[in-house]
This record gives structure tokens, C-alpha cells and sequence, in this order.
């Protein structure tokens, strides 16, 4: 089975492509990322049959916000689908509530910082806070960590300084916005390689486009396994 450090986004329009994409990329991939795009065409039954009958691991990207009773009982409905993560917005008290709905499960509650695709015109644009990005992520990282999530959704550029603090220990990081060496950026601002991102204290990468764009979607998966740090 493959290096599951590697998640592949099948950020494809139905569960029909998606299970087309998993048949492709076969034994090379062990993890992938189910999102909100294709929640409405299937997402939930993809997840249950490549997890129930392809052994894989499924990593639910929703995003979730909301008040906290409609954040628990939504987790608490997720999380008998036996599901690997699951992502929640990094606000503590979405963060708390996510956690008690997801008790009695595995299910791993990932908090996202600020979005990948945004920069600091991005957040002026949405009136959120003053201040430089990268110390915006770095402290609702610590705030979501406090508040009882497992892991946090960041920037590969922002990894090393989220691995570096206290609250951190013991902790999973997940990275989106990486790019295989010479892979286009896409819509992604901050961004960097899978073995920079290993190396900056990633435990996960999220890899979507270069690889089920690609010719040969196995080949483009074994590609960026390759560019990982040996274990």
C-alpha cells in the first residue's frame, strides 16, 4: 500500500469520477479527500465504498461553521461513517463543539487557519483582522490546538512554525497548496514541494490537480511519493 502521508483531493464533479480516478491511481494511493464540490454528487457513498471495500483512508474536507449545537450534531452524524478526518473552521468554539460530537469515534477533527488560496488583500477584503498572515495562522493554530483539535489545516509555508509550538506536540499538520517540482500554482498563493512541506513538519500533504490532471494519474502519484523524505 502507499505512503498515506500522500492524500489525493478528488476534486472531480461525482462518485462515478471519482471511483474511475481511484481505479486509476489503483495500489499507489491509500488516502484521499472528499470535499464539499462533490457532497452533492455522491461524496458520502464514495467515501463509504473506498473505505468499506478498498480499504482506503477517507479524509472529509466540509469545512464546517456554524453554532456550536449544529456543529456537533452534524459531526456526530459524520462520524458513523468511520471516517479518517474531517475538517471544521479553526474558531474555538466550532472546534469544541465538532470534538464532542465526534466522541466514542476516530474520527480526527482538523481545524482550518486561513484558507490557502488567500492573502493578506483577501482578509482586508473580509474585514478580519489586522496583521501579517503568516502570525494570523500561526495563532488560531494555537487557539484550535487549545481548544481540542487534533490536527490543523495550513499552509506548507506556515508548517514549521505550527510544528514549533508547545501546543503543537503530539498534533497532526495537513498541508494543501503543495505543488510537485515545475507543477503549475493554480488558484494557490502559498504554496510549496511535497518534500519541503514533509521537511517543515507536515504529518499529510494534500495533492489534487497535478495528479488527476495528469496523463498517467499513477505515475504523477508515484512522482511526488518519490520527492518525500525517506521514513
Amino acid at each position: 500500500m502507499s505512503d498515506d502521508r500522500l492524500i489525493v483531493a478528488l476534486d472531480v464533479p461525482n462518485a462515478i469520477a471519482g471511483l474511475e480516478l481511484a481505479a486509476k491511481l489503483g495500489n499507489a494511493v491509500s488516502f484521499y479527500k472528499i470535499g464539499l464540490g462533490m457532497l452533492t454528487g455522491g461524496g458520502l457513498a464514495l467515501a463509504q465504498e473506498l473505505k468499506d471495500e478498498h480499504g482506503k483512508r477517507i479524509f472529509l474536507d466540509m469545512k464546517l461553521f456554524d453554532i456550536g449545537a449544529t456543529v456537533e450534531a452534524a459531526v456526530r452524524g459524520l462520524a458513523q461513517f468511520d471516517l479518517d478526518f474531517l475538517t471544521v473552521h479553526g474558531d474555538p468554539h466550532v472546534v469544541r463543539a465538532a470534538k464532542e460530537g465526534a466522541a466514542n469515534s476516530d474520527m480526527k477533527i482538523l481545524a482550518v487557519t486561513i484558507l490557502t488560496s488567500l492573502d493578506r488583500a483577501d482578509l482586508d477584503a473580509s474585514l478580519l483582522k489586522a496583521g501579517d498572515v503568516q502570525e494570523l495562522v500561526i495563532e488560531r493554530a494555537a487557539r484550535a490546538f487549545e481548544a481540542g483539535a487534533d490536527g490543523v489545516i495550513a499552509s506548507p509555508q506556515e508548517a514549521a512554525l505550527i510544528r514549533a509550538l508547545p501546543e503543537a506536540t503530539g498534533k497532526l499538520i495537513v498541508t494543501p497548496g503543495v505543488r510537485p517540482a515545475g507543477a503549475a500554482l493554480g488558484d494557490q498563493k502559498r504554496v510549496a514541494t511535497p518534500a519541503q512541506a514533509v521537511t517543515d513538519g507536515a504529518d499529510h500533504i494534500v495533492v489534487g490537480r497535478p495528479i488527476w490532471q495528469a496523463q498517467d494519474p499513477a505515475e504523477a502519484a508515484r512522482a511526488v511519493l518519490a520527492e518525500f523524505p525517506k521514513l
